[in-house]
């Protein structure tokens, strides 16, 4: 650390964000694939602008003095957010891109991927920095700097001061009986099963994903009306589903199992963090179920909506939120505890709740117009989101949907993971799906 760098705080969502690299890589990647080539003067010069204009991007996690902070580092390291490939055939769709260092910084990795049938761009970011709509707001941003600089190449976004991170406009809603209310309502987590596994250990990462039509979605929707449900609940019954089904365990069939899904508090508290672009604010919740022999979607529906309803219905987020500043009050030596704890548990017990997250609707607008290199306007063939990489015992499922295109991901780490069972896990998802 130099004696002139700068800090900022960073919250306990950030901290324990980090410290989830002990049980999955915790970088994520947004894939843009178009139909033909960006200017790469341009795109480089977006990317080292936008780093430039955000005090979190140009910085590191860091710990100092046991104190947790976003450290800001050197300009010359910054050329570090760019990258130029060339792709080899289809890379980096079935391969996730490196993963990024949350410790050195910066916050933010661009490749460009020149390919013949047309250019892919990867933003990936670390969940320490940012949760899944941080990352796709930033892309937007990326996407904004290089259509202005195409225009204008001595345009630079304006600089941003340091924004809240933190949780605390959220706490400041409630009063400490409200709080503590939350607390006591909710639901202690109980790991009951994992994802098959071949071995523990490491091994190659690895995306596996399955794209729906849009009369596949549609059929999905009218099912839901049908049901009283989300899209998001039908998805969450066939996840549980395809999961029983892949592990034909015969005690999951009788006992109660357990799914985390995501909740964004950004929908939760509309316009609260509009002026906090680049945040985590995502927390999970669990789902327990039990489904009985030969469980079809329509005899657990109803009790996959009642429970997303219920909790949506209280207050959503703020257990979590004490739960994390309760621990980070013993300081980093509490989390560090936690963690152990956690993998101990993992470790001894062999379970690990799976986790669905649904991202939405992914608007090609927020990304068009793209000029291209000789000028013309580029068209976004597709957007797939590549979610942290998962080795044992951890599991996640993404859905995102795209011009009525729906896509179910997983990335894990092939060795631990058999890709042929990764696969037909999906073909259960699908096949229990509309």
């Amino acid at each position: 650390m130099l004696p002139s760098s700068i800090h900022h705080p960073a919250p306990a969502f950030d901290i324990f964000n980090v410290y989830f690299e002990r049980i999955y890589d915790p970088t994520m990647h947004v894939v843009f694939a178009l139909d033909g080539e960006v200017d790469e003067g341009a795109m480089r010069a977006a990317t080292m602008r936008v780093v430039a204009s955000d005090p979190y991007l140009r910085s590191r996690f860091a710990e100092v003095d046991d104190r947790p902070v976003w450290e800001e580092i050197p300009e010359e390291r910054w050329e570090e957010a760019f990258v130029l490939v060339e792709a080899d055939g289809d890379e980096p769709l079935h391969t996730p891109p490196s993963p990024l260092d949350v410790r050195t910084g910066p916050q933010v990795r661009v490749a460009l991927y020149r390919r013949k049938e047309g250019d892919l761009v990867t933003v990936s970011c670390h969940h320490g920095f940012c949760d899944a709509t941080g990352a796709l707001t930033l892309a937007r941003d990326l996407f904004a700097a290089y259509r202005r600089i195409a225009d204008d190449p001595g345009f630079r976004p304006p600089p941003r001061e340091p924004y809240e991170r933190s949780t605390d406009r959220i706490l400041a809603l409630y009063s400490d009986e409200e709080r503590q209310q939350a607390l006591a309502e909710e639901e202690q987590f109980i790991d009951r099963w994992r994802f098959p596994v071949e071995q523990t250990g490491r091994g190659t990462p690895r995306i596996a994903r399955r794209t729906l039509s849009p009369e596949r979605l549609g059929r999905i929707k009218a099912f839901g009306r049908e049901h009283g449900a989300t899209v998001n609940d039908v998805l969450i019954a066939a996840f549980f589903l395809a999961f029983q089904k892949i592990r034909d365990e015969p005690a999951d069939r009788e006992e109660p199992r357990s799914l985390l899904t995501s909740a964004d508090l950004r929908r939760r508290y509309p316009g609260l963090y509009e002026d906090c672009p680049l945040t985590n604010l995502s927390i999970a919740y669990e789902v327990t179920l039990s489904s009985g022999e030969g469980a079809r979607l329509e005899d657990i529906i109803g009790r996959v909506t009642a429970i997303t309803a219920r909790r949506k219905a209280g207050s959503l987020g703020v257990a979590a939120i004490l739960f994390y500043e309760e621990l980070m009050a013993g300081g980093m030596a509490a989390v560090r505890a936690f963690f152990d704890d956690m993998i101990e548990r993992y470790r001894t017990s062999g379970q690990k709740n799976p986790v669905f997250s649904n991202l939405g609707v992914f608007d090609p607008g927020d990304y068009l117009p793209i000029p291209g290199k000789d000028g013309a306007m580029l068209d976004l063939l597709d957007v797939q989101y590549h979610p942290c990489t998962c080795w044992p015992y951890g599991f996640l499922l993404i859905a995102s949907t795209f011009r009525d295109r729906l896509t179910l991901a997983t990335a894990y780490e092939e060795g631990p993971y058999l890709t042929a069972v990764v696969e037909r896990f999906l073909e259960y998802v699908d096949g229990y799906l509309p």
